[in-house]
């Protein structure tokens, strides 16, 4: 399993702070088992955001770069260039 990330760990534990907070001032519990409940509910609520936040991916260009280096290089097929031959001179006959 990889670690959380900053991000992450930063998003749930707002979530589980304001939560608790909202859920608290909306019900007016002042009971152990009613604060308990809502404890766990914003531990709950906080876990499930930190696990959905976004995990940063590597961008195309450096993706690209890293699966490039891990590839073997490709061999490109040159046509060489046609070389000139010298043509011997044909001499005529001379008529003696």
């Amino acid at each position: 399993m990889p670690r959380p990330t900053v991000a992450q760990l930063t998003y749930g534990s707002c979530t589980v702070i304001f939560s608790t907070l909202a859920m608290l001032l909306l019900s007016q519990t002042s009971s152990g088992p009613g604060v308990a409940v809502i404890a766990i509910a914003a531990l709950g609520l906080g876990l499930l955001v930190a696990m959905t936040v976004p995990v940063p991916r590597p961008s195309p260009a450096s993706a690209s770069a890293s699966a490039s280096a891990s590839a073997p290089p490709v061999r490109q097929q040159v046509q060489p260039e046609p070389v000139p031959v010298p043509v011997a001179s044909v001499r005529e006959p001379t008529a003696s």
